[in-house]
């Protein structure tokens, strides 16, 4: 038997006709946490939110935020910062992007929720080239120009800025400073920067990938070699018994990137089979193998003598082999790997992307259709064996929310029409990587997913997301409703 639990939640009303209306949501399925974004790019912060006892026995109406952030605001997001300790306990950020003097430069401000369930402003050291943290304003300004749009997307540790005026996209990474149980001081870095030759309509990081949503298709890029920035090998010969070498000698290959530079210091050499970068090499004899790092600190495991190291961003090109990118089309047989920057004058755009798990990612493109992204393990250096198969389903779709569950088989995706409809579907989680056989004879067939329930909602859907496997919040004209289903 199926059971469906229900609640709704009023908005806080204002006394003002021409208030600002709630226009989208954002949730940390972590902390539980809410922020409400309103008409006037404003945030309203909850934190640890439970809707469900809120609601009970009737409907009743959100209190008053906890933590208001004026606007403007350009984007946000939540993101988890996970301490390589594995006995401390992870800390949730809200980041907002806004324009600053003008929109000559772009202020980033960082909320850090503390044990008390509430929300405070952080402290960020930062201090490379074009980033600075302002005390009046309390938050790092970035001296690029803001334009007419910014997009935040973010997952552990990491988040990415895309500018449309400035064509670039900035890979970021964040931790926490000190050992302070209940800090708030954050370190942040500048760690690669993309510059985008092709329009991007929609941008995801998720389970250690960056992937664009482009036309007739989306751009995955490995976020490890963005993130740890510049790698070279090391050989290292050490003296013998019988006399070779009177000196250790240290030969290296440089792997370099378009723009030609590369980056290289004698005291951050980590294990070459280290893929988490957190074990050094101590060699005993013979040839020792060896990884060096030009942003390595971000996992604190620099030494006395980086502060001799000029830490610079990994520059690239969108459409950029390195690191293992590559483009995959929604209906090619094989994908494309960049051999043009031409495009149908009636593609579809991925404006969406959802992680289902480390290795499948569901798209939306712009006519309302699915597209299931599957990706194999990439080899070092070499592109990402990827897969994508069409999704068939009656409705077309305007949002989507998925909550990917690594220890379920089979993924919940909510979608919605964008009138009162949602739609609660399954997806498996099968092995869509067979025989070379196996995938050409199934490339071209759509793959059939099931609609387990429907929700119809009294007000029109504005935005979902989803709280848990079996629950979604969504967003009406004047109210939230919660649902859980089991």
């Amino acid at each position: 038997m199926v059971v469906v639990q229900a609640a709704k939640l009023k908005l806080p009303q204002s006394s003002s006709l021409s208030s600002p209306k709630v226009s989208s949501l954002l949730f940390d399925p972590h902390s539980l946490s809410l922020a409400l974004m309103h008409s006037d790019s404003s945030f309203s912060l909850y934190p640890s939110l439970s809707p469900f006892s809120l609601s009970s026995p009737s409907p009743s109406s959100l209190s008053p935020p906890q933590t208001f952030i004026p606007s403007p605001s350009s984007s946000a997001i939540f993101l988890r910062l996970q301490n390589p300790n594995p006995n401390s306990t992870p800390r949730v950020l809200f980041i907002v992007a806004a324009p600053h003097h003008g929109g000559g430069a772009v202020l980033l401000r960082f909320w850090i929720l503390r044990k008390s369930q509430s929300f405070a402003r952080a402290q960020v050291l930062c201090n490379q080239t074009g980033l600075r943290f302002d005390d009046n304003k309390l938050g790092v300004i970035f001296n690029v120009n803001h334009g007419v749009s910014i997009k935040l997307v973010g997952s552990i540790n990491v988040f990415a800025m895309y500018s449309i005026s400035n064509c670039k996209i900035w890979v970021f990474s964040a931790k926490m400073a000190g050992d302070e149980d209940d800090g708030v001081t954050v370190k942040l870095m500048k760690c690669a920067v993309i510059d985008c030759c092709m329009p991007v309509f929609s941008i995801s990081i998720s389970f250690g990938f960056l992937i664009l949503g482009e036309e007739n298709g989306v751009r995955v890029f490995p976020l490890r070699p963005l993130v740890k920035g510049r790698v070279r090998k090391h050989w290292r010969e050490k003296k013998t018994l019988n006399g070779g070498l009177k000196n250790d000698k240290l030969k290296g290959q440089r792997l370099k990137l378009p723009n030609g530079d590369d980056l290289f210091s004698d005291s951050m050499i980590h294990s070459y089979y280290g893929v988490s970068g957190h074990g050094g090499s101590e060699s005993t004899g013979g040839e020792g193998t060896g990884e060096s790092s030009s942003n390595g600190y971000l996992e604190g495991k620099i030494d006395k003598h980086s502060d001799r190291v000029k830490l610079r961003p990994v520059k690239l090109r969108q459409d950029s082999k390195e690191g293992g990118a590559c483009f995959v089309a929604f209906k090619s047989k094989n994908f494309e790997s960049f051999k043009s920057t031409k495009v149908p004058l009636k593609s579809e755009k991925a404006i969406s992307i959802e992680a289902l798990s480390p290795n499948k990612f569901l798209v939306l493109d712009s006519v309302g259709d699915l597209h299931l992204l599957c990706l194999s393990n990439p080899v070092l250096g070499s592109e990402i064996p990827c897969q994508v198969k069409q999704l068939t389903h009656t409705m077309k779709v305007q949002k989507m929310a998925v909550l990917p569950d690594t220890s379920m088989r089979t993924q919940t995706v909510w979608l919605s029409d964008g009138h009162h409809t949602v739609h609660m579907m399954a997806v498996s989680d099968m092995d869509t990587f067979g025989t070379e056989n196996d995938r050409n004879d199934s490339e071209e067939t759509l793959m059939q997913i099931s609609v387990i329930e429907a929700i119809f909602a009294s007000e029109k859907i504005q935005d979902i997301i989803s709280l848990a496997a079996n629950s979604i919040l969504i967003l009406g004209q004047g109210s939230i409703f919660a649902y859980a289903i089991s």
